[in-house]
């Protein structure tokens, strides 16, 4: 797995040192995703830190920086330096911020779980968030793991038969199934105790396309991109067999070896590349409280 192959590479003791720099990258041992040590993300920090975290989450795509005592201006500035704010649709932000949604849960909410199917944020746009940056600031003693499927490992290992009927295909992809008034979270589902402030809107039947398969719009590397639930057909396919690959699809690009699982601790930041990796949210924390603040950072 590449997570375990770079902790190899790096040194004797598990730790992926890029020489004559300052930050610490002790890749997961799972397929991806990695814990980043040796900077403060509440102080300010230089250009050349910037860009070693930038070379590290590009690599693994999934990083992780526990014990930030972060702001939410920290964690703006944070988001600032590797981009632009993305377009945050749907989801109110909280008081105050322009750019930061929470993503919340009450310990008695019965609601069903948000973002618990397998998703790259917001692919429906025309330039989706080239990445997501969260913080864990309450964050309950058991379950609300957090998975990722990488989708470079998924395509290289992918069949060639399957490989074959995926190339220069464009997916449609539209936010409907979530967030139009009669999806997931329209308003049927406005009416139960949900404590995310998530907005339906006729805006959501809006449509998209993007390759299934394209290049990472900085590493060159091949990947699938999204999957079903933001995707909703295929450009030029009819409905049925559409429907039969995505699907086909999606049982591949979520197999257990291409996931890496995040646990979580308060006063963790975790930042993901969108352009990488499919992510969902877990349960298995019912009658605790969980909070986390989100932000996205526009495409490159």
């Amino acid at each position: 797995m590449l997570g375990a192959e770079t902790s190899v590479q790096g040194s004797q003791f598990g730790e992926d040192k890029f020489a004559g720099m300052s930050i610490n990258v002790t890749p997961s041992g799972q397929v991806c995703g990695a814990s980043v040590t040796g900077v403060d993300l509440a102080a300010p920090f230089e250009a050349d830190v910037v860009a070693e975290i930038r070379a590290a989450w590009l690599e693994h795509h999934v990083l992780a920086f526990a014990d930030q005592a972060m702001t939410d201006d920290d964690l703006e500035r944070f988001t600032l330096a590797f981009g632009g704010f993305g377009d945050d649709p749907f989801i109110a932000p909280i008081e105050g911020r322009e750019h930061v949604i929470a993503v919340e849960r009450r310990a008695d909410e019965t609601a069903p779980l948000f973002a618990e199917n397998w998703h790259s944020d917001w692919s429906f746009q025309e330039a989706p968030p080239a990445g997501t940056c969260l913080f864990g600031v309450t964050i309950p003693p058991t379950g609300g793991d957090t998975l990722y499927a990488d989708q470079h490992e998924a395509l290289d290992q992918m069949p060639a038969h399957l490989r074959s009927r995926l190339d220069g295909k464009m997916a449609i992809h539209s936010a409907r199934g979530g967030y139009a008034p009669d999806g997931t979270y329209g308003d049927d589902d406005q009416a139960t105790d949900r404590s995310m402030a998530i907005r339906p809107s006729e805006a959501a039947l809006a449509t998209q396309l993007h390759p299934i398969i394209r290049e990472h719009p900085e590493t060159g590397r091949l990947g699938l991109f999204s999957c079903v639930g933001y995707i909703i057909g295929i450009d030029g396919m009819e409905i049925d067999a559409a429907r039969d690959l995505l699907f086909e699809l999606y049982a591949w690009q979520t197999r257990e070896e291409f996931i890496y699982r995040h646990r979580w601790e308060p006063n963790m930041l975790v930042m993901w590349d969108n352009r990488s990796v499919l992510h969902r949210a877990t349960g298995g924390y019912d009658g605790h409280d969980r909070l986390l603040h989100r932000t996205t950072i526009a495409a490159a």
